[in-house]
């Protein structure tokens, strides 16, 4: 695994074992939140994925949505994911490398 995927990895799960700060939002607005992170995560990955689908954390960190965006990559077989980070504050999205399945599979070194 290349020292940018495995940082892109680490990176997420990190974010995702941090304390989430205690807003007084409600479940609406959270729910808005994760509906636009998985909307411009699909959108800035149907460049390089085939029909994309997310997965979003629930929370995200306290300055970012996180995403797992997946799929079949497009002009290949198989399938790949990237890690997609949302800025909660201007909405800009940008996305990691491409894992493979093989890549979030193989044990940590």
């Amino acid at each position: 695994m290349s020292f940018h995927n495995r940082s892109a990895l680490i990176a997420l799960f990190a974010a995702t074992l941090m304390p989430v700060a205690a807003f007084a939002s409600s479940d609406d607005a959270w729910e808005a939140m994760r509906t636009d992170v998985a909307a411009k995560c699909i959108e800035a990955a149907a460049g390089s994925i085939d029909a994309p689908a997310a997965v979003v954390d629930p929370f995200g960190s306290e300055s970012f949505g996180l995403a797992l965006v997946s799929g079949k990559p497009k002009g290949a077989d198989g399938k790949i994911s990237q890690i997609c980070v949302y800025n909660k504050q201007t909405k800009a999205v940008e996305l990691g490398g491409e894992l493979t399945d093989e890549m979030l599979a193989a044990p940590a070194k």
